[in-house]
C-alpha cells in the first residue's frame, strides 16, 4: 500500500511538471510570438493594405469603385488658389527708425555751435536752416545703409521706408532757426530731455501717417516741465521734425503671402467614398488614368505594402520582447513574471482589445467619424495593470494608442490618425494611474470614470486646436469619448474573473475578498480555533510590513498569513495557542506521533485551500512557510525517552523535520519569519526591546544557517530590513507588553 501511494505521488507530481513545463517551454514561447505577429498582421490589414481591381480599358465594369483615398483636381485646385492670392490684403511692417537718435544728435550740434563765440547769429541761424534737414536725410540714409543686408529688414521695405519717410519730412518753421542760436546749455540740457521723451513715446505707436503723432506734440509739451515760452515752442518743432512714420507697405512679405496663400490652398480634391467607375459603366482614359492614380489597377504584382505591414508588426512585437527581456534581466533572468501563461493571457487581451476597437470601427462612417471615440480602448491597459503589470500596461497602451490611430483612421491618404492615438495614449494612462493600486471592484469603475473624464477632455481639446464642427458634432464626440471610459469599466468588471480563473490569476481585488472574515474558511478558522485566528491575524500585520519594506506583495503575506495555519484546524487542541482551558495533549503521546501530527498541518491546510479552489499562491504559502525547519523539541524529547529506556534511537534529525518545500517566493519566506517570530513574542511574559531584536535576529539567523532561504530570492540586505521593520512592527502592536529602559523617557516611548 506505501508503495501504492508513492507512485501515485510520483505520477501526480509527473504530471504536475509536464502541465507547468510548457509555461517555460522555448518552443511554446516562439508560438506565442509569432501569433502576436500575425495578430497585428491581420487586424491592420484590412486598414493600410490598398485593394486593386482587375479593370480593362474601354470595357464595362462589372462593379462600383470608390476613391479608396482623396486625390487632387489639379485644375480646379490652381483656380483656388489663385483666388486665395489675390484675397491676401497688402501687408504693413514696423521699422524701428529711433528717432530720438536723430534729436540727440541735433541738440548735440547746438550746443556746440551756440557755444562757438566766433560764429555769428545769423551765421547760426544758416548752418541750423541748412543742417537741420540734411541731418534727417542723413539719418534715413544711415539707418538704411546699416540694415541693409543683415536680415532684419528685406530691401524692398528699406526702399518703401526710406521714399515714405523723405516725403513725409517736416519743415521746420524759418523764425525757429532764429531762436536756436539763444538757447544755453542749461536750456538745451532741459529741453533734449523732454524732446526726447515725447518722441520715443509717440513713436511707440505703428504711424502710418506721421502727421497723426505730430498734433499731439503741443499738447504734450505744455504738459511737459518746461517752463520758458521759447523753450517749448522750439522744442515742438524739433519734435514734429523727428516724428517719422515708422509703418510701411512691405512689398515682398505681400508677395511671400500671397505665394504662401496659393501653398496653403487646400486641394479640391475626390472625396474618399466617392464612386469613381459606376458598374456597367465603360472604362475610359481618363477613367483608367484616374484608377491608376488612385493604385487600383492590378496591373503588376505589388508586395511592398505587405512586407512593410509585416515589418511593422514585427517592430511591435520587438517592443513587446524587449520589455519581457528587460524585466527578465532583472529579475535575475528567472521570466518569474512573464512565462508562457502570463504571454498568453497577454496575448488574449491583445485580442480582445483590438476585438472591441475593430467592432467599433464597423459602425463608423465618413459623416460619423467621431464613433470611433466609443471604443474601450482602456481596456488592455486596465487588465495589464490588475493582471501582470503596471510597467508593461504603461509599454502596452503606447502600442494601443498606434494601432487606434490606424484602425479608427478616415483619411486614406495616410496610414495613422493620431487624433485617436492621442485619445488612447490619455485614457489609457488616466485608467493606469487610477488603478493601479485598485483595492477593491468599485475602483475599476472610479478608474472608469476618470478614463471618461480624461478622454473628454483630450477629444474637446483636439476640436479646439482644429476647426470647430457643428455643435450637435461637438456634442456628440464628447458623449462618445465619456461613454467609452464607462463601456471600458463594465467590460474589466466582466473579464477579469475570467482570466482569474482561468489563469489562476491571484490580483489584488482578489486578494481582498479572500480577506474577508466571511470566506468560510475564516469563519471555521475563527469558530474552531480562535486563538490560531488570532496569531494568524498578528502574523498577516508582520508580514505585511515587512514585505512592503522590501518591495514585496504585503497583500499577498496578510491574505497568506491569515490562511497559513488553515490546517490546525483539523486537530486544534495538538497547537498551544489552542490549549488555554485543557492540558497539553502532546504530554501523553509519542514525540514520533507529536511530530506527526504538527508536521500534518500544512498538508492538511493545502488540501483544504484546494477543496475551497483558494488560489495557488496562497496554498504555496500555506505548504513552504516552514519549509524543511526542525522540531527541536520533539526531537529532544524523543531522544530522552530512547535514553531513559536504554534503547538506541531509531530516528535521525531529519525524521523531525517538516517535508517542505522551502520557501520558493519571498512572500512565503516572509510569512514563515513572522509565523516564528509572533509565536515567540506571545510566549515571552515581559519582553524587552533588547530581548524583541535578539530573539527576531536570532530566528532569521537560524533559518538563513538552516538554509530556508536557499530556494528564494531574498538577499542580506533584504533580510536586514525585515528584522528592522518587524521589531518595529512589534513593539507598536505589543506596545503595553514591551518593557522600555528607565532611563526612557515616556514622550519617546510614544515616538
Amino acid at each position: 500500500m506505501a508503495n501504492q501511494h508513492i507512485d501515485q505521488d510520483h505520477e501526480a507530481k509527473t504530471k504536475a511538471i509536464g502541465w507547468s513545463g510548457w509555461k517555460q517551454s522555448g518552443v511554446v514561447r516562439w508560438v506565442l510570438l509569432l501569433l502576436f505577429v500575425l495578430l497585428f498582421y491581420f487586424s491592420l490589414a484590412p486598414h493600410v493594405l490598398p485593394k486593386t481591381y482587375n479593370i480593362q480599358l474601354n470595357k464595362a465594369s462589372d462593379r462600383d469603385i470608390q476613391a479608396p483615398m482623396e486625390i487632387k483636381d489639379e485644375k480646379a485646385t490652381l483656380q483656388a488658389q489663385e483666388q486665395a492670392a489675390e484675397q491676401v490684403e497688402p501687408i504693413y511692417s514696423i521699422v524701428a527708425l529711433r528717432s530720438e537718435l536723430l534729436l540727440e544728435q541735433v541738440f548735440t550740434r547746438m550746443e556746440q555751435l551756440n557755444q562757438d563765440d566766433q560764429v555769428t547769429h545769423e551765421n547760426k541761424v544758416a548752418i541750423y536752416r541748412s543742417e537741420i534737414p540734411q541731418m534727417y536725410n542723413d539719418f534715413v540714409d544711415q539707418f538704411v545703409r546699416s540694415n541693409k543686408g543683415n536680415g532684419t529688414y528685406n530691401d524692398s521695405l528699406l526702399e518703401e521706408m526710406a521714399n515714405v519717410v523723405k516725403d513725409q519730412a517736416y519743415r521746420i518753421p524759418e523764425e525757429t532757426f532764429y531762436k536756436m542760436p539763444q538757447l544755453t546749455p542749461v536750456q538745451l540740457g532741459d529741453m533734449q530731455l523732454v524732446a526726447v521723451s515725447i518722441v520715443h513715446k509717440l513713436m511707440g505707436d505703428s504711424l502710418r501717417e506721421a502727421e497723426t503723432a505730430r498734433t499731439k506734440v503741443a499738447e504734450l509739451v505744455n504738459a511737459s516741465t518746461l517752463s520758458e515760452r521759447k523753450s517749448r515752442e522750439i522744442v515742438q518743432e524739433l519734435a514734429r521734425y523727428a516724428i517719422m512714420p515708422n509703418k510701411f507697405l512691405d512689398k515682398q512679405a505681400t508677395s511671400d503671402a500671397r505665394v504662401a496663400a496659393k501653398e496653403n490652398t487646400p486641394p479640391v480634391v475626390i472625396k474618399q467614398g466617392d464612386v469613381i467607375v459606376h458598374k456597367g459603366e465603360v472604362v475610359n482614359q481618363e477613367m483608367y488614368d484616374r484608377l491608376s492614380d488612385f493604385g487600383l489597377l492590378q496591373t503588376k504584382r505589388n508586395d511592398w505594402p505587405q512586407l512593410g505591414l509585416l515589418l511593422f508588426s514585427v517592430l511591435f512585437l520587438i517592443v513587446i520582447y524587449g520589455y519581457l527581456e528587460h524585466a527578465s534581466n532583472l529579475s535575475g533572468g528567472k521570466r518569474k513574471g512573464y512565462t508562457n501563461a502570463q504571454l498568453t493571457m497577454l496575448l488574449l487581451i491583445y485580442v480582445l482589445n483590438i476585438l472591441a476597437m475593430s467592432i467599433i470601427e464597423l459602425t463608423q462612417t465618413q459623416t460619423m467619424p467621431y464613433v470611433g471615440y466609443l471604443a474601450p480602448t482602456a481596456m488592455g491597459a486596465m487588465l495589464i495593470v490588475m493582471l501582470l503589470d503596471v510597467q508593461l500596461a504603461a509599454v502596452s497602451s503606447f502600442l494601443f494608442a498606434i494601432v487606434s490611430s490606424i484602425i479608427f483612421n478616415t483619411h486614406s491618404g495616410r496610414i495613422f490618425d493620431f487624433n485617436y492615438g492621442f485619445t488612447t495614449a490619455v485614457v489609457s494612462f488616466a485608467a493606469i494611474f487610477a488603478i493601479h493600486r485598485a483595492s477593491q471592484r468599485s475602483t475599476i469603475l472610479k478608474a472608469g470614470i476618470m478614463a471618461s473624464l480624461f478622454g473628454s477632455a483630450s477629444v474637446l481639446a483636439i476640436i479646439l486646436l482644429g476647426e470647430l464642427p457643428a455643435k450637435s458634432d461637438l456634442i456628440m464626440t464628447v458623449a462618445f469619448a465619456f461613454a467609452s471610459g464607462l463601456l471600458t469599466a463594465i467590460l474589466v468588471v466582466g473579464l477579469m474573473p475570467f482570466f482569474e480563473v482561468t489563469f489562476g490569476i491571484l490580483s489584488a481585488l482578489k486578494l481582498v475578498e479572500l480577506s474577508n472574515p466571511n470566506h468560510p474558511l475564516l469563519r471555521k478558522l475563527l469558530t474552531e480555533t480562535p486563538g490560531t485566528y488570532h496569531h494568524s491575524v498578528m502574523v498577516g500585520n508582520l508580514s505585511e510590513a515587512a514585505a512592503e519594506a522590501i518591495g514585496a506583495n504585503g497583500l499577498l503575506c496578510r491574505v497568506g498569513s491569515f490562511y497559513h495555519d488553515i490546517g490546525k484546524t483539523k486537530r486544534p487542541s495538538y497547537f498551544i495557542e489552542n490549549q488555554t482551558n485543557y492540558e497539553n495533549p502532546h504530554d501523553s503521546i509519542e514525540p514520533k506521533l507529536s511530530k506527526s501530527i504538527i508536521i500534518a498541518h500544512a498538508r492538511d491546510g493545502v488540501e483544504m485551500l484546494k477543496a475551497h479552489k483558494l488560489p495557488k499562491p496562497i496554498r504555496d504559502i500555506a505548504e513552504q512557510h516552514h519549509g524543511t525547519t526542525f522540531l527541536k523539541f520533539f526531537y529532544h524529547k524523543a531522544l530522552k525517552l530512547a535514553e531513559e529506556a536504554g534503547e538506541e534511537p531509531d530516528f535521525t534529525e531529519e525524521d523531525f523535520r517538516y517535508p517542505g518545500p522551502k520557501a520558493q517566493s519571498k512572500e512565503a519566506a516572509i510569512v514563515g519569519i513572522a509565523d516564528s517570530v509572533e509565536a515567540a513574542v506571545r510566549s515571552m511574559r515581559s519582553p524587552t526591546m533588547e530581548q524583541v531584536e535578539s530573539m527576531i535576529h536570532k530566528i532569521i539567523k537560524g533559518r538563513l544557517d538552516d538554509g530556508q532561504f536557499n530556494e528564494c530570492d531574498l538577499t542580506l540586505k533584504e533580510l536586514d530590513k525585515i528584522a528592522q521593520t518587524l521589531k518595529e512592527t512589534i513593539i507598536g502592536i505589543f506596545h503595553s507588553r514591551i518593557e522600555y529602559p528607565e532611563d526612557v523617557k515616556p514622550k519617546e516611548r510614544l515616538a
